[in-house]
């Protein structure tokens, strides 16, 4: 049976959300992010609205760089609680026309529609309703690749950005990959296209050609998937919904530091909200990981396996606290740091035979303090140490 995947993409979807709430900003140059402070700011560009990009403003893109190249910009903080809930409301209208729905991220889905497509008058005829419901829905625009392969599909809906839908049929599947630069390819980042162009390859359908033994060699099992991928080989499955891989939370000081009191303060401050988070899901983590980026940019990770699982702010804490003072770069400045969980497990099993009595009441205190913040906001209740 053919495969049919769909993957949508929603047009600048934080900034579409502020112009949609705020139609005064409707043809502007909006940017959410990090405040630019006149170009002195710190953090990163997380979507930029089509006016801003056509100054080069680009996500992950240094705030001070997009305030360079955009001073005229609207520079706005994010708000994840809004865009979550439009989001919610996206998902709600994928699953109307497939079961098969895999949340790549808030703004991202791939669906395989190849046993429901009959219902909406054809595949394309999926991809033109699912439009037109999140535009009725939500008033916003998505652009949609339909393919074959999840790698095609991602590929297309790149292609007519904004409110864009293009299809790639599968007897047309090499013919619209192979005149591609390699770096189309999911996992070619900078530094694999610059190996491939070592080798002479420059398009896809140059890295297809070339002698798979010889990538398997330079670029080890890599090697074998990107040709794979070049050659229109992608068997990878919708994943159904479950559990986060991970949970994190990560900030940029205003100027680096090296204040070990400052960066405690935001390693408790992070630890709050990850616990919160994992409480959130329904979870415990097993693993708790360290990002420190420092002055010069390089970024360096520790991580920890728990004995136990957690999902509280104190072991949470003490184990970034000890990772942050035996990592190695205890004193030095610091740009950005991290605090992320992983392996984990459902909230009501036990993992070891460890519950001791002392432990089940820290979890009842952390319990009641969730509460009260579910109910009266997360700020009305404040650690000494995050202030």
């Amino acid at each position: 049976m053919e495969r049919y995947i769909v993957h949508l993409d929603m047009d600048a979807f934080f900034a579409a959300v502020e112009q949609r709430d705020n139609p005064g900003l409707a043809d502007k140059a909006v940017i959410i992010g990090a405040d630019p402070k006149g170009g002195q700011g710190r953090g990163v560009v997380a979507t930029a609205s089509y006016p801003a990009r056509k100054f080069g403003v680009a996500s992950a893109m240094p705030i001070s760089e997009a305030y360079r190249r955009c001073p005229q910009g609207v520079y706005l903080r994010p708000k994840m609680d809004k865009y979550s809930k439009v989001s919610k409301e996206v998902y709600r209208i994928l699953y109307r026309f497939s079961p098969l729905v895999e949340a790549v991220g808030i703004d991202e889905a791939f669906l395989d529609i190849s046993g429901t497509f009959h219902l909406f008058g054809g595949p394309a005829g999926v991809c033109i309703k699912l439009k037109e419901a999140i535009k009725k829905y939500t008033s916003l625009t998505a652009s949609v690749g339909l393919a074959p392969t999840k790698m095609a599909a991602k590929i297309a809906s790149d292609f007519e950005k904004p409110d864009g839908f293009y299809q790639v049929k599968e007897a047309e599947l090499l013919d619209f990959l192979w005149p591609l630069d390699i770096a189309k390819l999911p996992g070619v980042g900078k530094k694999t296209k610059k190996a491939l162009n070592g080798l002479g390859i420059y398009k896809v359908g140059q890295l297809a050609r070339f002698d798979r033994n010889i990538l398997e060699k330079y670029f080890g099992k890599q090697g074998l998937s990107l040709w794979l991928f070049a050659n229109g080989v992608d068997s990878r499955k919708i994943e159904k919904p479950g559990a986060a891989k991970s949970i994190g939370a990560e900030f940029t000081f205003p100027k680096d530091t090296a204040d070990s009191f400052r960066v405690e303060a935001v390693l408790s401050q992070l630890s709050e909200e990850v616990a919160e988070r994992l409480k959130e899901a329904g979870w415990r983590a097993k693993n708790i990981s360290l990002k420190i980026r420092l002055e010069d940019f390089s970024t360096h990770n520790r991580s920890i396996q728990l004995i136990k699982a957690t999902n509280f702010y104190n072991t949470i804490f003490k184990s970034v606290k000890r990772l942050y003072y035996n990592s190695g770069f205890f004193g030095k400045k610091i740009r950005l740091i991290g605090v992320k969980s992983e392996k984990f497990i459902d909230f009501t099993k036990r993992d070891t035979i460890f519950d001791e009595f002392s432990q089940l009441k820290k979890e009842k205190a952390d319990q009641v303090v969730s509460a009260i913040r579910a109910k009266f906001g997360k700020s009305v209740i404040r650690r000494g140490r995050s202030l």
